[in-house]
Parts: structure tokens; C-alpha cells; sequence
């Protein structure tokens, strides 16, 4: 069998459909040549081949008048560092054009117009000033390539050809600067990009082997190695922290606006800031493998997944420009020769339809738009692994929840101490937290955690497998645990009854505490919803959006939660492949592209593939969210599922202004151009400025999204409101 390899190549002329057209005429047929892809906003060529075919390759980009190179693994993205001296001749030259020509327009408007000096000075003019698109024109005609570089050649010969010389100058330095402007417009979608590679620092200080803190770039760092971080600066590598305590801003990864505790024993993620004490961790990988590495790889290997808007404009643009064409000669071909009408007006109207055949506005509005959007998610800790996700999560009608760990914390915390007629709250949780710091079962530990210091000795400790333990304290017998050890002992009164049936209403975990004569109190444990759930499951109603939770808890307690959060629908006591039956329930209910699904452990992993779209929780330091998932929530907060939305809806509708405009001005012009209103330099002002008008309003897509974090408060004030316990 053979085997196929990729190679990315970086070109750095890759702007629009121009360049890729002639790339693709040069490269497709080379041996060994499966496929390629391109990726305008990195400037990236994705070669698949059955070999070695590099040496070819770039041999190839030579021949198209471009150059390139073999990417490298550690870069993420495209070189895109200005070259001052190079941009500035280059400035310099088109100013001179630009004079050169409005001089050759003056000449012409004072009474020499086809005279010498017009000529010269139109001819200097192109000399300078395009040059360059001339010489792809001509490339463009040897590999039989329609683009706009070819049709302008066209214009500008054509032009001359009718002695319009000072119009052809105007129009080629119109082109240069708006082409000029337009690559800065790209430019500034490709930082959307690399801003996120500024979140890591160069160097790091590390512990050498004699002990000593050394700094050394952080190409040079591995796993193994212990790093120091000083207070305000950013942590270069994913490690695991070894000595210190301090606040860490995780922003930059997850998206949350509050400062996370950071002790021995927690993770630490490269490119977040260290903003109080100094910490000493252990890093887990080079930074090729930090989740912000992750991050930047699969931001860029979702602009090359082309989403449905994008796709249908590439289907588009290869018909519609051939059609232009074909107009254009028929514009001027029809009236000269069947109608016997003169050629200099239709030559003229047809040069101008060619100028703006070419639909790069449309093809290149699409990507920018699109990766504008997949950047501004991932800055706000919503990584999202295709445009496709990032456009069809407007058609959402339903959304799927999972209960542990989504909406819920997943860690059960003791929130209820009902002590009996004269008990004291504390000597209650002493004794309970004294017995439980003794077990390992998961509610023994919460209710220790809630007791962490004063713990009096145990004696006799026993385990009383599916109902509490036992132990003696100053020489006295107690007990905690369930129900059924209560009835055992016979200490479950009526008072202990009350308070079981209420705890366990609830949903909550409840736990007797007592000696050998008497219930001495009940505590009631559990996992308690997140902070965020409450403001996002809101959040997803106003949009417009139907919330149901699947859980594999009992019922009672899916009930419960579901009522302290707000979800209309909860159901329990599901398995994995119960889960799955639901999401293909409501598929069948709601549409293929309506239902997602939002899930945080493997468990979760069937239905999160067979929703339309999946989406995982925590994805920070963990692969399996980010294998499984589309969509991955870098800050366990469930507010990144509606602002997700609202993104994809704006992405939306700046797809569809971009494309309603874009055509809409070449409509324009064409129509212009058939009554003889429009001239060659309107067109190219329509063909190129339609350019860069999209991509200016594709960079609006972020503009204004609302920061996760600004409804926080109000989210935890609605959490505390909707509790039906209080830990008290």
C-alpha cells in the first residue's frame, strides 16, 4: 500500500484565487502530486504526495514567479514579519507611478491627449507602477489561467490599443495601491492568528543541574525540567506546580476573567500570567506540546476546512468568472459585427467587464470572515475545530447537557448541617469530619474537607461497607452514615426522618450522625452547580434555544439540579448508550443540523460524535475533549455555549452582507458598463474596493462579542437565589 505524506509550503505572494490558480496549474501535475490545499490567511500550500516531492514543488512556486518554502513543525503559522526596506521602495515606486500617470491625465485633459509626452509619460507610469501585474498577466496566459492579473493586462493593452494611455497608466497604479492595501488588509486577519502565538514567552529560567537558576530559550526546554516564574510573568511551558502559591490569570487560555489559586499539586498552562507569588513547577512537554501549541494548530487546520458559505463560492467563482469572459467578448463582438455598430464604445464597455470578472471580493471575504471568527473564539477559551462548526451552529434549535462536570462541578461538597434538638452545629461536623477524615469514599471526603482542621483521634475505626463508618472519640461510639444504617441503629425519629425526606428530595446525599443513643444530626452532600450554569442556560433561552439535561444520576436528583438551574427537561438514570438514543431522538425531532450535545468525560464521547455539533467541557490539558469534540470549552463555563452562538450568528450575517455587496457592486458596474457610464478606473475602484471592503467587514466579527465573564455576578447571584440548600 502506499503510503501518501503532507508537506506544507509557506508562498509568501499567496494573497487571493489569483495566485492559487497559477499555483495550482503548475503544481497539480507533478508527479507524485495526490493533492493540495491552500490557506490564504497563513499563506500555506498543503502538498499531499506518494513521495518525496519537495525539490519539485518549490521549483514549481519559483516558475510561477513566486517563492516559497517548506514549512516547519514548530512554526504555526506564516512568516509574516514586514520587510521595511523592500515595502518601501516599493511605496516609493508606485508614489512615482502615480505622479507619472495624473501627469500623462493633465497633459491629456490640456490638449495633448495621443500626443508623445502622454505616451511617455502613461508608459513610465506602467513601467513603474505595474510592472509586476503585467508580468503575472503574462504568466497567468502561459498556464491558461482566467484571473484578475491576466484580465487587467487585457484592460491596459486594450486600452492602449483604443490610445486611451493615460486612463490605461491610472488604471494599473489604481490596481497596484489597492492591491497594496489589500495585502495590508489581509495582514491584519493573519495577526488575528498569530496574536495567539505572543502568548508564550522566548526565554524561560529553568534549574540547571548544579541548581542554579539559569534562563535559556524556550526551544530548549523539556519535560522534566523545573521552572521558575517570577510574579508578572507569563509561564512558558504546561507543567504541574512543584513549590509556591500564587494567582494565575488563565485568560489567555480559558477565558476566565478571575485570577485561579494556583498551589502545589495544580496545573499550570503556558501563556498565562503569574500575577502575585513566585511558583516552581515541573514541565509536562516542550512547547511544541502546551495547550496553547494545541490551541494554534487547531485554529490552523480549521481554516483549511472550508465551511458550507466558502465552498459554495468556490463552486461559484470557477463558472462565473468564464461567464464574465464570455460576456465581455460577446459584449463586444454582438453589436460590431451583427448590429454594425462601432467597435472603439463596445471594446471600451467590454474592457471594463473584464476588469471586474474577476471575484476575488467573493472568494476572499469568505476565509477572512470565517478564521476572524475562530480566532476571536479561541481568545475567549471557545476553541473551535472547523468553520463548519463555527457557521452551522447558527441553525441550533436544541441543546443536550450532561450533569456531572457540565452543568455541576462533578465533586460532591457538604452544603447542609441540620444538628437535633441541642446539638451544636460544630460538634456535629467535628465529630462527622473526625470519623470521614478516615475514608476514602467520595462523600466521607467532602464532608472531612468541610472540617479540615480540629479533628479529634479516632479509635476502633471500621468501615461499614454500603452504609458509613464507625469509630470510638474520647472513649465514646459514633457512627455516620446512610439511611439504612440510621434504621439499623435505630436512631432515624421523626425529626431525623424530616430532615432525610427533605435532603434526599432534593436530590442531595444525606448522612446521619450519631452516637449509640441518638441521631446527633444530618448533613446533606452534594455536587453543586457550576457558577456559570444558571446564566448560560438563560443565555441559550433567550436565544431561542430548547435546554435538555441527560443524566446518569437517579432521577430524583436530574429533578433537582434541573429546577436550581432552570432546565425545562431533565432525565436520569441514563447510560451511554441511552444518551445516544436521545440525541438520534432529536434529531429525528428537530433536524440532522439542529441538536447539540455538551459533555465532559469519555463517557459523554458517543453522543457528542452523533450530535450535529459536540461540545466538550475543560478542554484545557486534556486530548480526549479535543479529539472528540468540535467545539471545546478551554474554562469549564458553560457562558462560552451562548456566546458561541452569538458568534456564529454575526459570522452569518457578515457572510451574507459580504456577498450581497460584493455582487451587488459588480451588478452595478456591469450595468454602468452596458449604458456606457463606467470607466476603466471605476471598475477597478469597484473590483478592488469591494476587496477590501469585505475584508474589513469580516474583521468586524469580533468586534463586538461580550466578554463571558461580563454577566458573572449576576450568575452567582441567580445560583444562590435558586439553591434550595444553604450550608448553614
Amino acid at each position: 500500500m502506499t503510503m501518501s505524506r503532507q508537506t506544507t509550503f509557506v508562498v509568501d505572494q499567496l494573497d487571493c484565487p489569483a495566485e492559487e490558480a497559477v499555483l495550482r496549474r503548475q503544481v497539480e501535475g507533478l508527479a507524485g502530486v495526490a493533492s493540495i490545499a491552500f490557506n490564504y490567511l497563513s499563506r500555506e500550500m498543503r502538498v499531499t504526495a506518494t513521495e518525496a516531492v519537495e525539490d519539485r514543488v518549490l521549483a514549481a512556486i519559483q516558475s510561477a514567479g513566486m517563492t516559497g518554502r517548506v514549512k516547519q513543525k514548530t512554526q504555526f503559522s506564516a512568516d509574516d514579519e514586514a520587510r521595511p526596506a523592500s515595502a518601501t521602495r516599493a511605496s516609493i515606486l508606485l508614489a512615482i507611478a502615480g505622479a507619472l500617470a495624473m501627469g500623462a491625465e493633465v497633459a491629456a485633459w490640456g490638449g495633448l491627449e495621443r500626443s508623445w509626452p502622454v505616451l511617455l509619460l502613461s508608459l513610465a507610469a506602467i513601467g513603474l507602477g505595474g510592472l509586476r501585474t503585467m508580468q503575472k498577466g503574462l504568466l497567468a496566459l502561459r498556464t491558461f489561467t482566467l484571473n484578475i492579473n491576466f484580465l487587467m493586462s487585457v484592460a491596459v493593452i486594450g486600452a492602449f490599443a483604443i490610445g486611451e494611455y493615460p486612463e490605461a497608466a491610472v488604471v494599473i497604479v489604481l490596481f497596484e495601491l489597492a492591491e497594496l492595501l489589500e495585502s495590508r488588509a489581509m495582514n491584519r486577519a493573519r495577526k488575528a492568528v498569530q496574536s495567539l502565538m505572543a502568548q508564550t514567552p522566548q526565554v524561560a529560567t529553568i534549574r540547571d543541574a548544579t541548581g542554579a537558576w539559569v534562563e535559556r530559550p524556550i526551544d530548549q526546554l523539556a519535560a522534566g525540567m523545573v521552572v521558575l516564574v517570577r510574579p508578572g510573568e507569563r509561564i512558558p511551558l504546561d507543567g504541574v506546580v512543584e513549590s509556591g502559591e500564587s494567582a494565575v490569570n488563565q485568560a489567555p487560555i480559558t477565558g476566565e476573567s478571575v485570577p485561579i489559586d494556583k498551589r502545589p499539586g495544580d496545573q499550570v498552562f503556558a501563556g498565562t500570567i503569574n500575577e502575585s507569588g513566585a511558583l516552581e513547577f515541573t514541565a509536562r512537554g516542550g512547547r511544541d506540546e502546551t495547550t496553547i501549541a494545541r490551541i494554534i494548530r487547531t485554529v490552523q487546520e480549521a481554516q483549511s476546512e472550508r465551511a458550507p458559505t466558502q465552498r459554495f463560492i468556490d463552486r461559484f467563482a470557477r463558472f462565473y468568472t468564464p461567464a464574465v469572459c464570455g460576456l465581455a467578448f460577446a459584449m463586444l463582438l454582438v453589436p460590431w459585427l451583427v448590429f454594425s455598430q462601432p467597435y472603439y464604445p463596445w471594446l471600451y464597455r467590454s474592457l471594463v467587464l473584464l476588469v471586474i470578472a474577476c471575484p476575488c471580493a467573493l472568494v476572499i471575504s469568505t476565509p477572512v470572515t470565517i478564521v476572524t471568527g475562530l480566532a476571536a473564539g479561541a481568545k475567549r477559551g471557545i476553541l473551535i475545530k472547523g468553520g463548519v462548526y463555527l457557521e452551522q451552529a447558527r441553525l441550533l434549535k436544541v441543546v443536550a447537557l450532561d450533569k456531572t462536570g457540565t452543568i455541576t462541578v462533578g465533586k460532591p461538597v457538604l452544603t447542609d448541617v441540620a444538628p437535633m434538638e441541642g446539638q451544636a452545629r460544630d460538634d456535629v461536623l467535628r465529630i462527622a469530619g473526625s470519623l470521614d477524615s478516615l475514608s476514602d469514599h467520595p462523600v466521607a471526603r467532602a464532608i472531612a474537607a468541610a472540617w479540615p482542621t480540629d479533628r479529634q483521634p479516632v479509635d476502633a475505626f471500621k468501615s461499614l461497607p454500603g452504609r458509613g463508618v464507625e469509630g470510638k472519640i474520647g472513649g465514646e461510639l459514633y457512627v455516620v452514615g446512610n439511611h439504612r444504617l440510621a434504621e439499623e441503629r435505630t436512631v432515624c425519629g421523626t425529626e431525623v426522618e424530616a430532615a432525610l425526606t427533605r435532603f434526599e428530595g432534593e436530590g442531595k446525599t444525606a448522612v446521619v450522625v450519631a452516637n449509640s443513643e441518638r441521631a446527633l444530626g444530618v448533613l446533606a452532600v452534594a455536587d453543586q452547580p457550576r457558577e456559570s450554569s444558571i446564566d448560560a442556560i438563560r443565555k441559550l433561552e433567550r436565544l431561542g434555544l430548547e435546554t435538555i439535561m441527560l443524566s446518569g444520576d437517579n432521577q430524583t436528583t436530574a429533578d433537582a439540579v434541573g429546577r436550581q438551574v432552570g432546565v425545562k427537561v431533565a432525565r436520569g438514570n441514563l447510560l451511554p448508550d441511552d444518551k445516544l438514543k436521545a440525541i438520534d431522538q432529536l434529531r429525528v425531532q428537530h433536524g440532522d443540523a439542529c441538536v447539540g450535545m455538551v459533555g465532559d468525560g469519555i463517557n459523554d464521547a458517543p453522543a457528542l460524535a452523533k450530535a450535529s455539533i459536540g461540545f466538550a467541557m475543560g478542554a484545557a490539558g486534556t486530548d480526549t475533549a479535543l479529539e472528540t469534540a468540535d467545539v471545546a470549552l478551554m474554562g469549564d463555563d458553560l457562558r462560552g455555549l451562548p456566546e458561541f452562538i452569538e458568534l456564529s450568528r454575526r459570522t452569518h450575517q457578515i457572510l451574507q452582507q459580504n456577498i450581497a455587496f460584493a455582487l451587488g457592486m459588480k451588478a452595478l458596474v456591469f450595468v454602468a458598463a452596458l449604458t456606457g457610464h463606467a470607466t476603466l478606473w471605476l471598475a477597478v475602484l469597484a473590483d478592488v474596493g469591494a476587496s477590501l471592503a469585505v475584508v474589513a467587514n469580516g474583521l468586524r466579527v469580533a468586534s463586538r462579542q461580550t466578554l463571558a465573564s461580563s454577566n458573572g455576578d449576576r450568575g452567582r447571584e441567580d445560583l444562590a437565589a435558586a439553591r434550595t440548600g444553604k450550608l448553614s
